[in-house]
């Protein structure tokens, strides 16, 4: 949590703990408040006025999807007292974007754009620049991912192409769960511009252990590193098998569980065999649904 003061700030907290939502809601609210008044100005009826950026498109879908249910909450909370309905929509344009639906946003631009730096960057050398003239905050999610590189530098230029085309600066949220220099990051996101840094201590306490997909190692004739082309999920004398059942165990038995892996193969290898388990194991068991 922090003061909302309209100030640059790059907010560093763990992974799940809400801070894209924190980073939406003050805008969000503001919309709602504008939508419901009738007070915004001309030039910012017809574009965008949230700007999301992520480096990772698949993020950038999730929040979609994420903001789906504050955002119906606080329609619905409006309706329950007789305010004025207020519709906001939510936009993604990246390169996975076909023509015809970029074509649309840029007609009809959402109230939230989600995009990637190098469709930001394509936007603000075509027509389409027009749709975010009323932008007033840009969230930049995963900062980190992206400060110190060329791709940062770019990223950079296009968030000072864009504050040349606004009325007035846009406030710039920088997310982040993982930042080394703090410092580093803050000057990347704000450039020449003061940027306050939230970085609340960890209320979260983790409890690490390690552990053994099997009790003897020895019971596994030959072990698969995991990390190279031959090693398939369920492979004979793999122990991949007995991870696979694991981590199985350890989803359905929470509500949320992040996997990682040493490389995007593997992370579709075994999604795929998850999703083979779960099925034989949910036509055996039908009550195990989740």
């Amino acid at each position: 949590m922090w003061a909302a003061r309209s100030e640059h700030a790059l907010v560093i907290a763990p992974t799940g703990s809400g801070k894209t939502l924190a980073a939406f809601l003050y805008a969000l609210d503001r919309l709602f408040r504008e939508g419901g008044e009738d007070t915004r100005e001309a030039h910012k009826r017809k574009t965008s006025r949230i700007l999301y950026i992520s480096p990772i498109k698949a993020l950038g879908t999730d929040v979609q999807r994420n903001l789906q249910i504050p955002l119906k909450g606080i329609a619905d909370e409006r309706r329950r007292r007789g305010e004025t309905e207020v519709n906001l929509r939510v936009g993604i344009r990246t390169g996975d974007t076909p023509a015809q639906e970029r074509s649309k946003l840029t007609r009809n631009p959402p109230d939230i754009l989600i995009t990637t730096p190098e469709s930001l960057y394509l936007m603000l050398t075509s027509r389409a620049r027009e749709t975010l003239r009323g932008v007033e905050t840009v969230i930049i999610d995963e900062v980190h991912a992206v400060a110190g590189s060329k791709r940062g530098a770019h990223l950079a230029l296009s968030l000072e192409r864009l504050d040349a085309l606004l009325h007035t600066s846009a406030q710039r949220i920088g997310l982040s769960a993982t930042v080394r220099s703090a410092s580093d990051v803050a000057a990347f996101l704000g450039g020449d511009r003061p940027v306050t840094v939230v970085n609340p201590p960890a209320m979260r306490h983790p409890q690490i252990r390690i552990v053994v997909p099997v009790a003897n190692m020895d019971d596994v004739s030959s072990v698969a590193s995991g990390t190279g082309e031959d090693s398939h999920a369920g492979r004979e004398g793999s122990i991949w098998p007995y991870i696979e059942t694991g981590i199985l165990d350890e989803v359905l038995r929470h509500r949320s569980t992040i996997v990682f892996t040493n490389s995007r193969g593997l992370a579709e290898k075994l999604t795929a065999r998850l999703n083979e388990l779960y099925a034989a194991r949910l036509q055996r068991s039908p009550s195990i649904a989740v």
